[in-house]
């Protein structure tokens, strides 16, 4: 096992024999560790459409019975000493989470160990979590933003795993056994698939012999890890709308765009902030305070394994339905006619890495970013390459990633049949 450090940083990355990459953020400010354990190789990417949901529902009930212990004794071990643990699925990886106090993060790491390795997926939990899921989806059909996002991602993503929740839907939901979790963590939990990210008051060597003890005699099964291949999506965009009565119209218009290893990754993130980040920025600016137009309106373009999508929203009154829109679509196309100027790129260089840095103050932060870096291929490098690649971007580049990914409008309304009407003959300008 060759450990050695990557960055000025006390960030430290090292492989275990038995395949398990572990990262240690040293940073002795405050007596406590936080913990991620990523399987990068599970997750919402990894599930057919007849499966949406699984890892969501196996992250909810990993943590409610193993070999030795209930779920009512797992709480038990976990609060007497105040600790937190949990899990949690997203399209590109299954997590688990735990923060400590220094000195019981051996024994709070034991257990997770312990739940990683011997789920028991008891049938009572995986019914209850299954209820609690479906409410979950019924809720999420009632806010019409998440309407109007569910829309649009299954328009954007067809026949592909971003295209749903990470819930599911009640019918794949309904379907899953624990015969079904069991199958999914016993593919995909085992020690070549783990990233360990740790951040707290501890040393390398110290994080090195706790995971050694406890997951170091962890053997990895004869079959290779499974492999995957998702076919490339060509962007045709459209308009879909459905109808909801409310007291607001939600419009989004996106854009489906390249991967985090694609060239302009860097420019995208720069514009998202430009467009839709804080108080200041373009479209709050130009939709809510000069027009009036936006009870809500933002922009974000998310860190994805496979193609990402570049998104802009606003809720506004019913009878605004069309300008708003139209609203949004030029302040996109303002962007391709021509380049940012240098002082408002400057602003949203400052802005973008300012925010990026108070990204990392706590020890769960720091855990969490190393550790997707490393899940995602990018390496903990990618820290320090994220802000030499903002501060890099010239006003020419953000002009032509503009021109390149902002042709094929993605668009989804929803609103009551009144706000519907306005839009049936709009053509964008």
């Amino acid at each position: 096992m060759v450990a050695s450090p990557v960055s000025p940083q006390t960030t430290h990355r090292t492989v275990l024999k038995n395949g398990i990459t572990l990262i240690v953020t040293e940073n002795p400010v405050a007596d406590l560790v936080a913990a991620r354990l990523f399987f990068p190789q599970a997750g919402g990417r990894w599930e057919s459409l007849d499966q949406a949901g699984l890892f969501h529902l196996l992250a909810a009930v990993i943590t409610k019975g193993t070999d030795r212990y209930s779920a009512v004794e797992i709480a038990e071990q976990i609060e007497s000493i105040g600790a937190s643990l949990g899990a949690s699925a997203s399209n590109d990886y299954v997590a688990l989470s735990l923060k400590t106090v220094t000195k019981d993060f051996y024994t709070i790491f034991k257990l997770a160990a312990e739940i990683l390795r011997e789920p028991t997926f008891p049938p009572e939990e995986v019914e209850l979590e299954r209820k609690i899921t479906l409410q979950n989806i019924r809720s999420q059909m009632e806010q019409p933003f998440n309407v109007a996002y569910d829309l649009l991602r299954s328009q954007m993503y067809p026949q592909h795993p971003y295209g749903q929740s990470i819930l599911g839907t009640a019918a794949t939901v309904a379907r899953f056994t624990a015969a079904d979790l069991r199958q999914a963590h016993q593919t995909h939990f085992r020690p070549d698939n783990l990233v360990i990210s740790l951040s707290g008051r501890l040393t390398l060597e110290q994080a090195e012999a706790i995971v050694e003890q406890t997951l170091g005699d962890w053997q990895n099964p004869t079959t290779p890890l499974p492999t995957l291949e998702i076919a490339p999506l060509q962007p045709q965009g459209g308009v879909w709308t459905k109808e909801k009565d409310s007291q607001q119209a939600i419009i989004i218009l996106g854009y489906l765009t390249g991967t985090v290893a694609d060239d302009d990754f860097f420019v995208l993130k720069l514009l998202s902030t430009y467009l839709g980040n804080g108080l200041s920025s373009r479209l709050f600016v130009e939709l809510r305070e000069k027009q009036g137009l936006a009870y809500d309106v933002s922009a974000f373009f998310p860190t994805r394994l496979s193609q990402s999508q570049f998104i802009t929203y606003i809720g506004t009154a019913p009878q605004n339905t069309a300008i708003a829109l139209n609203g949004l679509h030029q302040e996109i196309q303002r962007l391709v006619a021509a380049p940012l100027t240098e002082a408002d790129l400057q602003i949203a260089k400052n802005k973008l890495l300012g925010q990026y840095a108070l990204g990392k103050q706590t020890n769960a932060e720091l855990a969490q970013i190393f550790g997707w870096y490393e899940s995602i291929g990018l390496g903990i490098d990618f820290d320090q390459a994220f802000q030499h690649h903002i501060e890099k971007i010239t006003t020419a580049e953000t002009h032509q990633a503009a021109q390149r990914h902002f042709q094929h409008p993605y668009v989804s309304v929803v609103g009551s049949q009144a706000a519907l009407s306005l839009i049936e003959d709009l053509q964008l300008s």
